[in-house]
């Protein structure tokens, strides 16, 4: 059940008033969250052929020099420093787990980045985003979950499919044509038992380095074994979706 959407213009950005009944601090929180993951995704890109061929080298790829990498492109995209952030708050709290989680995803994949190049390692920043989501909803407890999904149509991997507010998210709000662009969708959702979770879903949409799978023609089979999409750049592609709990 919603109890009240407010729309949140842009990510970090916090639009409260009376009567809103998640915490001061969740849009910001969820904010940081999906930075750090998108920052995640980001260097991954950026050091795919170093981890498709080791023989190119591969400094900086174990996790703390992974996450060194991550934390700079975060500062860069948000102009925040985690380091700042107090690490008891719970901004900080989570923002750690997050942090701590990218560097399990990286030091449990090492042998696959060592292994013998040039090849398709199979590791992408989809492949990352999934693997960093379910580490951190696992040390997060129950305090907080982040997932990846997509509009049903795109999900490559069942576990990704989207629940039903995030289908609601995505077919009434993201999919729509006055939907303003890259605007998050957010609510308090009643929860079984009568707890409520702050939940937000964040859009993502293709860019240029997406379409090497997700591009044309349709139904080619790309790297990864899928039938490409034949999306075009900007076209929605993904949601980072984060639940909050109260």
């Amino acid at each position: 059940m919603l109890r009240r959407t407010i729309p949140i213009l842009a990510i970090g950005l916090l639009l409260a008033g009376p009567g809103w009944a998640a915490g001061d601090d969740d849009p910001a929180i969820a904010a940081d969250l999906a930075a750090m993951l998108r920052a995640g995704r980001a260097v991954v890109s950026a050091n795919q052929g170093r981890i498709n061929d080791p023989a190119q080298g591969q400094a900086g790829l174990d996790g703390p020099g992974f996450l060194a990498q991550v934390v700079a492109q975060f500062r860069q995209t948000t102009g925040k420093d985690p380091a700042a952030i107090d690490p008891a708050s719970r901004e900080g709290r989570l923002l750690h787990m997050e942090m701590d989680a990218i560097v399990e995803v990286i030091d449990t994949n090492q042998a696959t980045f060592k292994a013998p190049g040039p090849t398709f390692k199979g590791f992408i920043p989809a492949v990352f985003s999934r693997l960093v989501s379910e580490a951190f909803s696992r040390r997060a407890g129950g305090e907080a979950e982040m997932k990846v999904t997509a509009p049903p149509d795109l999900v490559r991997n069942r576990k990704a499919r989207p629940d039903p507010w995030e289908l609601q998210a995505i077919t009434a709000h993201f999919e729509s044509a006055d939907w303003p662009k890259g605007q998050p969708f957010s609510a308090m959702v009643d929860q079984p038992g009568g707890n409520a979770v702050f939940r937000i879903a964040v859009p993502e949409y293709y860019g240029a380095t997406c379409l090497t799978c997700h591009g044309g023609p349709k139904g080619k089979v790309d790297l990864t074994g899928y039938p490409m999409e034949g999306a075009a750049l900007g076209d929605l592609g993904g949601v980072i979706s984060i639940k909050l709990a109260h």
